[in-house]
């Protein structure tokens, strides 16, 4: 049986992540916004996803230390340039797999 404390800790954890989402939208869905916020908005999930990927492209072992020439990098520079000239997401995807399992078989 679910204690009393456990289930209030998973309703308390569903509110506060779910405030964050919801006041943004609730207190600017019927608001004209300027057109530089809205175009500094569409910057935050690049600014996100390279936040995430960068470190791991860029370092390795622990403590974290600079390795600019691992196997992640030289296989990201390739899956990068072709996303940039083809927009293809399952291009992109289909090419970066393929040269992580060769970059496996090469450097592995």
């Amino acid at each position: 049986m679910i204690r009393s404390e456990f289930l209030l800790l998973i309703v308390g954890m569903g509110v506060v992540t779910y405030i964050p989402r919801w006041a943004p939208l609730f207190f600017l869905a019927r608001r004209d916004l300027p057109g530089w916020f809205i175009e500094w908005l569409d910057l935050i999930p690049m600014a996100i996803l390279s936040a995430l990927v960068v470190p791991e492209l860029l370092t390795s072992g622990h403590p974290r230390q600079m390795d600019i020439f691992q196997p992640r990098l030289l296989v990201a520079l390739p899956t990068f340039f072709f996303a940039l000239k083809t927009k293809s997401l399952a291009g992109t995807v289909i090419l970066g797999m393929a040269l992580f399992w060769l970059s496996g078989k090469l450097f592995g």
